[in-house]
């Protein structure tokens, strides 16, 4: 195989250098765009030479043709591709086998590509449950785990010549509608409130392994926080962390966590803990939305167990929640990602929308 090239631009030179000229040729007047929005490491931009070992290559293509144009030319597309894709592209094999591994072995001549036809509205509602571009409504975005926003908003559209693409990727580029943010950070800050004082109280009675469990799980809270500060949709488990370290505030919280993370006792994490509560409370402060909040570090009602005093900002980002629907939720919920964590549920749009009337 040839040097590692970012799936991303492999898959879009793929395309502008192979496909779109087959398609230009067999299937003139057709109009169709093109990208690549859905799973995979490449789409989040996170793909390294390990990736290649399988669903990874140039012949990974999603193929959007208009609605009236899909059940009439969707397999004739296919059909045509298996026939006239090289073999290789740039020293990499086009073909993708059953098992999925990278490989240049063919099956009878023909090539098994990943490039899918379908259409807009066949592929979103499939991915994420609706069309973008009939609207959103509030409750929506508490459906759809960030995963899939992520990947629609760091996904790369090749070529929109049916000019709906990109105005779908602005919609989710522009990230939740504020009410909506506001109801995430807010609830966000009570999940640090309502478990802030368990890691001293575990340390305290001798559990240093529920100790550490708690202090874990905060910084996980502290993390989904920074994304949402920084209008960040969140990957899933395995790319959480790498896509964390591209935030802003990384660089001084990553090594304050690594001292969480490494503490050798409850009392010394704690004096982190706090360090870090400190700083993304300074964060929010330089996001203006409320009046200013002092960060500081308070006792746990009469214990002397030292806790963030995360209430005040979650009280005082709700407050600023104007719309209807939104204050007719429950409070402290969140999305359907925060209080769901099957994977199972989440990477099923179906599943998520029968737990939407939690919000009604």
């Amino acid at each position: 195989m040839s040097k590692f090239v970012p799936g991303l631009d492999l898959c879009q030179d793929f395309f502008h250098e192979i496909v779109h000229p087959i398609l230009s040729r067999c299937f003139t007047g057709v109009e169709f765009s093109a990208a690549r929005l859905g799973h995979g490491s490449e789409v989040l931009g996170f793909d390294t030479p390990q990736s290649m070992d399988h669903d990874w290559g140039p012949a990974r293509v999603d193929l959007f043709l208009k609605e009236d144009d899909y059940d009439s030319l969707a397999e004739d597309i296919n059909t045509i591709l298996c026939e006239e894709l090289p073999s290789m592209f740039r020293g990499i094999p086009t073909n993708f086998p059953i098992n999925s591994t990278v490989t240049s072995n063919l099956n009878d001549g023909l090539i098994t590509h990943r490039i899918w036809c379908t259409s807009i509205e066949r592929f979103f509602r499939g991915y994420i449950g609706l069309n973008p571009l009939n609207g959103l409504q509030d409750a929506d975005w508490l459906v759809i785990d960030p995963q899939y926003l992520r990947t629609i908003s760091s996904g790369k559209v090749f070529y929109d010549g049916l000019n709906q693409l990109c105005d779908i990727q602005a919609i989710i580029n522009n990230y939740y509608p504020t009410d909506v943010w506001f109801y995430l950070l807010s609830t966000q800050w009570t999940r640090i409130s309502q478990e802030s004082p368990f890691m001293a109280r575990c340390g305290d009675v001798g559990d240093e392994i529920g100790s550490r469990l708690i202090s874990t799980r905060m910084i996980n809270e502290m993390m989904k926080l920074c994304f949402l500060m920084e209008r960040q949709y969140w990957p899933y488990s395995k790319w959480f962390g790498t896509a964390f370290s591209k935030l802003a505030c990384a660089k001084v919280l990553t090594p304050i966590f690594d001292l969480i993370i490494n503490a050798k006792d409850w009392k010394t994490c704690e004096q982190y803990l706090s360090s870090a509560y400190i700083y993304i409370a300074e964060i929010h402060n330089t996001l203006r939305v409320t009046d200013f909040i002092e960060p500081k570090i308070v006792a746990f009602h009469e214990r002397p167990y030292k806790v963030p005093e995360a209430d005040l900002f979650s009280a005082a980002l709700y407050s600023k929640i104007e719309s209807e629907s939104v204050l007719k939720w429950p409070k402290n919920i969140g999305s359907v990602g925060k209080f769901v964590h099957s994977t199972d549920v989440l990477d099923n749009i179906s599943h998520c929308k029968k737990l939407a009337a939690i919000y009604e």
